[in-house]
């Protein structure tokens, strides 16, 4: 928000500087971003009075003027402008004097004739981009006066940086309650006397729905002249605000909602055609705004319509249909308030950034709709005349303002400074929340209607702490024992996950939580991942339930700039619906941590020592069997949406699904242009914190034995079923169990497959005999011919 701080200390003017004032503002939480003069430097340039105009002797389009500038005699200047006038007041320029330009101001000849000083344009003076003859000022202006002072060019712009929950300071009221309230400096408000109406006439209004409209205040003004001219201090203000001068009545309506905070609309009366109704949108229905721009509607979007359809986008924009020409001369006046809730959003959702719906969506004073009304009637018919009539007020729904009691003790012990009971309620009497006083240490207060942010004690509070000022409140050490946690060794930390996957060559990407709605559809079959109410762009419009996404669009990225190698992982959060479960943060919502990995191109960079092969499934099921690294991982052929049919896995530990692990679908690879399938997996992370504490154990001195079993199975018989059913009752002797060799081709039924197994036996107590090993090897045959294997000669 920008305002000039003159305007401001026309409702309380502290006595401070401006530096002071943009501090105090800045401690108060209302942010200045930026202090800028109004006007660019220069110096010596005072308002001049022209009192002859006579051609130049020696040039036909220069004139010899002689000017007042308030000294003994008046000066001889050589001008060239077209407008020059006798009679007319101008900026004049006296020797010596510096121009924004970096022109300096001297005495100087021109075609022989002596001039004693500059009559200055306003592009001269850095007031406009370009301009066409003199800047013509004010006949009001004393002669010799500066102008930078008839101007008021030294008066500061201040742009704040305000949070949302503080709109009640995105208007001059609001800010100088803040100001008052810090400095205990008198406020002035204008005063606001009511209009008595001449005329009878109402206009009928119907709010046809809730949920929308708060309260509707309006009123008739007949035989209002619209071609009335501005007045200069209007014209100012409203400029140095960021908006520009448009019609007497546009720039009235701009001025009240600048000096009240409180947005308002001004329709043509006899461009309204019957009863104005409130309500919602109809879906298809189409309004053209203000500026032309034409846009179609459904039921989110609050409206006002007349028997002809659309004429405003309630709390956004009025329509064009029934906006003010020069032409007008009779008008509704209208202060509407509409709930935050109705408006909050529209704005984005139609491409619109308006002054009225940034603040209707924050939350705006209800209380004052008459108060604007007739400060607009009063400024209508002070400028542009007319008749007023009667003000319609019609109150549906206002936000609830429910008394907070405050306890005068907990005050203190929040803030750590002894803070009287006096100096607190004389604090809330200057933020206008009417405190009342109870004998038992407390306070009851009630949040003023501008005040949207204060609901719990804990609000109130801080706004003691305001006002003190942060700076003021002594520093204090805490005096509760502080005991550092201890970590479980039997837990992975999240940063000791990192660095296990940073360990075996991965690289640790981080991916928006919002996603395509598509991708949802291909990584994770999901039909119904969480929407997102307010997407921050629009295809952006879910949250995650899967990292793979981000994943492949990070390999996309990588690929399309020549990289020919990638290895990268990410850890976090992904989202679901799950309305029934009781343990989570967030009420109908599962927000676990995952972690995710793809491994694409080679297996290892390239080298002289290894030959270059593609990376497949079993480089990155070793890594995540070295990661876990206790031997707990089993994996189970199945399907996945997002992988290769056949050439995925379930992961599973201690019997638990935990995620997946597989290629990626050949119908992805095209449709994201990957060149080649990427091999990725993703499990949760709490399912690889558990770890085994590593134990000691002396190594054995007696030999070990090792036997090798082959089998004949069924094609489709996987080695990690025969890998459990070897070491499922097996003998604690038992130290190893590796597949060796697989053959498949001549000797070999076409539906079968040859597989061998080496067993170690190793004992820490004594040397095993070839008959005790003979009779553990007989009964691991006998498991794996449960699975129908064929034992080979």
């Amino acid at each position: 928000m920008q305002f000039s701080e003159s305007w401001l200390r026309t409702f309380v003017d502290p006595q401070i500087s401006s530096e002071a004032l943009a501090d105090l503002l800045t401690m108060a939480g209302l942010e200045v971003e930026e202090q800028l003069a109004s006007g660019p430097f220069f110096d010596k340039v005072v308002v001049g009075e022209i009192l002859t105009v006579e051609k130049h002797p020696n040039a036909d389009r220069l004139n010899l003027c002689t000017v007042n500038v308030g000294e003994e005699l008046p000066r001889q200047i050589v001008c060239g402008a077209s407008n020059v006038a006798v009679g007319l007041k101008v900026p004049c320029a006296l020797p010596g004097a510096s121009l924004p330009n970096g022109l300096v101001i001297r005495e100087a000849k021109v075609r022989d004739v002596l001039s004693s000083g500059m009559l200055c344009a306003a592009s001269e003076l850095g007031l406009e981009q370009s301009s066409d003859g003199l800047l013509i000022l004010s006949a009001n202006f004393p002669v010799g006066l500066s102008l930078r002072e008839a101007l008021d060019l030294d008066d500061l712009l201040m742009t704040l940086k305000l949070t949302p929950n503080r709109p009640d300071c995105l208007g001059l009221l609001g800010l100088a309650r803040e100001v008052a309230a810090f400095t205990g400096a008198p406020i002035h408000v204008p005063e606001i006397k009511p209009v008595p109406p001449q005329i009878e006439d109402r206009w009928p209004v119907l709010i046809e729905t809730g949920g929308l409209c708060g309260r509707y205040t309006g009123r008739v003004v007949r035989g209002v002249n619209a071609r009335a001219e501005t007045p200069d201090y209007i014209k100012k203000r409203l400029e140095r605000s960021g908006l520009r001068s448009i019609s007497a009545l546009v720039d009235i309506s701009n001025y009240v909602m600048l000096e009240m905070n409180r947005p308002n609309h001004i329709f043509d009366l006899d461009k309204v055609k019957g009863p104005l109704t409130i309500r919602f949108a109809r879906k298809g229905e189409k309004l053209k705004l203000l500026g032309g721009k034409e846009v179609e509607l459904d039921e989110r979007f609050g409206v006002i319509a007349d028997t002809e359809g659309l004429i405003d986008l309630a709390g956004i924009m009025g329509g064009e249909r029934t906006a003010c020409s020069l032409d007008t001369s009779n008008i509704i006046i209208e202060a509407a308030f509409w709930l935050p809730s109705a408006v909050q959003g529209r704005s984005r959702l139609l491409g619109l950034n308006t002054d009225a719906g940034h603040r209707f969506e924050r939350g705006v004073d209800y209380a004052d709709a008459i108060a604007v009304v007739e400060r607009l009637t009063a400024l209508i018919l002070q400028i542009c005349g007319g008749e007023p009539g009667l003000i319609e007020d019609i109150v549906r729904e206002l936000p609830s303002r429910d008394p907070v009691t405050v306890r005068f003790e907990r005050v203190r012990r929040i803030l750590g400074t002894p803070v009287s009971d006096n100096q607190i309620l004389t604090i809330y009497e200057r933020l206008g929340f009417s405190p009342v006083n109870n004998e038992d240490g407390t306070v009851v207060l009630c949040p003023p209607s501008w005040r949207y942010d204060l609901k719990l004690e804990i609000d109130f509070v801080e706004e003691i702490a305001r006002i003190i000022g942060y700076n003021n409140i002594p520093p204090q050490s805490p005096m509760s024992r502080l005991e550092l946690g201890v970590n479980s060794e039997l837990l992975r930390s999240s940063s000791e996950i990192r660095h296990m996957f940073a360990s075996r060559g991965f690289q640790e990407v981080i991916t928006l939580a919002f996603t395509p709605h598509s991708w949802e559809e291909d990584f994770s079959a999901n039909e119904s991942p969480v929407l997102l109410a307010n997407p921050i762009a629009s295809h952006l419009s879910v949250m995650r339930s899967s990292l793979l996404g981000g994943l492949i669009q990070v390999l996309s990225y990588n690929r399309r700039r020549q990289q020919t190698r990638l290895k990268i992982f990410e850890m976090a959060r992904v989202f679901s619906n799950l309305p029934d479960i009781k343990d989570q943060s967030v009420k109908g919502f599962q927000q676990p941590v995952h972690v995710a990995g793809l491994l694409w191109g080679t297996a290892l960079p390239e080298q002289w020592g290894e030959t270059k092969r593609q990376a497949d499934i079993f480089d990155l099921k070793a890594d995540l069997e070295e990661i876990v690294a206790d031997g707990s991982l089993d994996f189970a052929e199945k399907s996945h949406p997002a992988l290769h049919p056949g050439r995925s896995a379930q992961v599973i530990r201690f019997g638990k699904p935990i995620g997946w692990l597989g290629e990626l679908h050949p119908e992805w690879v095209v449709k994201y242009d990957l060149e080649s399938a990427p091999i990725v997996f993703e499990v949760e992370a709490e399912a690889i914190r558990a770890r085994a504490i590593p134990k000691y154990q002396p190594p054995s001195a007696y030999p070990a034995v090792v036997r090798d079993i082959a089998v004949l199975v069924a094609k489709d018989i996987s080695v990690q079923l025969l890998s459990n059913r070897l070491t499922a009752n097996a003998p604690a002797v038992l130290t190893d169990v590796t597949l060796f060799d697989l053959y498949q081709g001549k000797g070999v039924p076409q539906d079968m497959k040859s597989l061998a197994f080496r067993l170690v036996f190793q004992d820490n107590k004594g040397t095993l005999e070839d008959k005790q090993v003979d009779q553990f090897v007989e009964a691991m045959i006998v498991e794996l011919k449960k699975c129908g294997a064929i034992l080979r000669a």
